[in-house]
């Protein structure tokens, strides 16, 4: 079953799991039975930006991760405790997660600069592109 017709509730088995994160979530992996993600951060007060975000989307969402939060990094896990498994809620809101923790919007063309490129200012620390 293709994944854009899987049921929200509906687990996916290992394999489907890590071939939809190689996909659409190159930065996430499987373990465990979790989908998870590390963000690294500039220190404290940029962790819990990341943190309070992540805890935005997850109540707007209604479907909560685990996080482990630290100094300099959040690790968030996903899984549908209901389900006993990774479903569409997990993709979905790790997707949502992706999109707003990793947003620069200077690589947009609009109006809206994005943080400096300089070590008082910056907060997270953005992945290098895949490939």
């Amino acid at each position: 079953m293709a994944w854009r017709t899987h049921p929200h509730e509906q687990t996916y088995s290992e394999a489907e799991v890590t071939q939809r994160l190689q996909q659409q979530l190159p930065h996430w992996y499987l373990q465990d039975g979790w989908i998870r993600r590390q963000y690294k951060t500039s220190g404290w007060k940029a962790t819990l930006m990341v943190v309070n975000t992540i805890g935005h989307l997850a109540e707007a969402a209604f479907h909560h991760p685990d996080l482990t939060v630290s100094y300099a990094f959040v690790i968030v896990k996903l899984m549908t405790h209901s389900a006993k498994g990774i479903t569409n809620k997990d993709f979905e809101l790790a997707q949502k997660i992706e999109q707003v923790i990793m947003w620069q919007p200077q690589h947009e063309g609009g109006a809206l600069e994005g943080t400096p490129d300089d070590p008082r200012f910056k907060y997270i620390k953005y992945d290098q592109p895949l490939g």
